[in-house]
């Protein structure tokens, strides 16, 4: 959730730079924005949690995380500006009322795409707890023995 304040910091950046209005379309852009740019910050932290999971220390599994995810972000969130260029252009009839929506999915796509690529790292180090149970494991507490199934006898 961290990515969400940095993509909306991003579309009203962009809004203001464009002059364009608040109006239901951007509202609607960043609703999309949200929705898109959580996405890039679950890829890192849950691929991290995994690798914790697994034995490794917190800064190598973050490390590891942003680096195996780079590529995955950095392949959608380019198709997803691009995908928004000709709304943004106002192509087409009537296009010129969404204008503020392209707008917004590309400003804040870009904007919070530098910044959560040093972010969500750098607040999972601060935040994730040291280590990570693995649940494939067999826990060391037990020590083999087969627990007593208990039988319930109703009174007649």
């Amino acid at each position: 959730m961290l990515t969400v304040p940095l993509a909306i910091a991003g579309a009203f950046l962009s809004l203001w730079l464009f002059n364009q209005s608040l109006n239901i379309f951007s509202q609607i852009g960043i609703i999309t924005l949200v929705g898109l740019v959580t996405k890039n910050g679950i890829l890192i932290v849950e691929f991290a949690n995994q690798k914790m999971e697994h034995g490794l220390a917190k800064y190598e599994a973050v490390v590891e995380a942003a680096t195996a995810r780079l590529r995955p972000i950095l392949m959608t969130s380019p198709a997803v500006v691009l995908g928004s260029v000709p709304i943004a252009l106002a192509l087409g009839a009537g296009a010129k009322s969404r204008v503020s929506l392209g707008i917004v999915i590309i400003g804040g796509m870009l904007f919070s795409l530098v910044l959560t690529l040093y972010v969500i790292p750098a607040m999972y180090m601060l935040i994730a707890s040291k280590t990570r149970k693995d649940p494939d494991a067999e826990d060391p507490d037990d020590t083999g023995k087969k627990k007593k199934k208990v039988k319930l006898i109703e009174n007649e």
